[in-house]
């Protein structure tokens, strides 16, 4: 860039080890990259607002696998449903699948119908 950095501030040097950089360092290096784009002089600009830390995620909101948020979005479509799977009101009409194909998920992430459902059917 034909610029010459020669300080940065204690305060990004803090923002930078704070950071838990999920781009990795592809990620730090574009923001340097671009702080020095932006920069004019030898002190180095960051936006710091680009670096505020990240709260980590309350146990109840972490998140899972995606066999685990599909098998919960298969069970939330089927209660909706009332255990429904075909026809317009179906499970599967909700997750815009196909019957056969909806269950073979539920085959594949072991859903079955709770044999209270099945009282009186």
């Amino acid at each position: 860039m034909g610029k010459t950095i020669e300080t940065i501030p204690r305060e990004t040097m803090q923002a930078f080890v704070r950071y838990d950089w999920p781009g990795n360092i592809r990620q730090l290096r574009n923001v340097i990259e671009r702080a020095v784009i932006l920069s004019d002089g030898p002190v180095l600009q960051v936006s710091l607002r680009d670096l505020q830390t990240r709260t980590a995620p309350s146990p109840d909101k972490q998140l899972r696998t995606l066999a685990e948020a599909e098998r919960h979005h298969i069970l939330t479509a089927l209660k909706e449903s009332d255990w429904v799977l075909a026809g317009p009101k179906g499970a599967a009409a909700l997750l815009g699948l196909n019957r056969s194909t909806l269950q073979f998920r539920m085959r594949k992430l072991g859903i079955v119908r709770p044999e209270a459902m099945w009282v009186g059917a």
